[in-house]
């Protein structure tokens, strides 16, 4: 199975590929798509689309995996991102992929235990459950795969450093 993990942005939209086998995951690669502030919002859009769409072509995921976002600090890039956003999920209902939204809180509380974890914890945990020999980065790229491995293991229980990834029966 691949699953594709997205971190939604308008500047910056990170992802990540992760292969499941059984328990077993692997990265298959991670990065950002990156827009342009100058250009304007369609043409962003337009972007984020096309460079989308060559990852699932690139890629074929079975599962794609997007960060829920219920709060913004600030109104205006809340309404900016909620485009790119629809952007997303139109690309992944063309193309027939089944979804998962998950939030930060559910991202964070599946790969640490902790749901206040910070970026670093995330990083070091993606780091260790899929044997990377760097840690992730950016952030973006990062979360996205830890938006992938939450989708991969379906439930997760975090205790004493100790992860189960047992795929979930169906």
């Amino acid at each position: 199975m691949i699953i594709l993990g997205i971190d939604p942005g308008i500047q910056t939209i990170g992802y990540g590929v992760i292969s499941q086998d059984q328990s077993k995951l692997k990265m298959i690669t991670y990065g950002c798509i990156k827009t342009d502030s100058k250009l304007a919002l369609s043409k962003r859009l337009k972007i984020i689309h096309t460079d989308l769409q060559e990852l699932i072509s690139k890629f074929s995921p079975d599962l794609i995996c997007v960060e829920k976002i219920f709060f913004f600090k600030n109104m205006k890039t809340a309404i900016i991102v909620s485009h790119a956003i629809g952007v997303i999920l139109l690309v992944i209902e063309q193309n027939n992929i089944l979804l998962k939204e998950l939030t930060p809180l559910q991202v964070k509380q599946s790969i640490t235990g902790y749901g206040l974890a910070s970026k670093n914890q995330i990083q070091k945990m993606i780091k260790m459950i899929l044997k990377l020999k760097e840690t992730p980065k950016p952030d973006d790229a990062a979360d996205a795969l830890a938006l992938a491995v939450c989708g991969a293991s379906g439930i997760k229980i975090f205790s004493k450093n100790k992860i189960n990834l047992s795929v979930p029966r169906s």
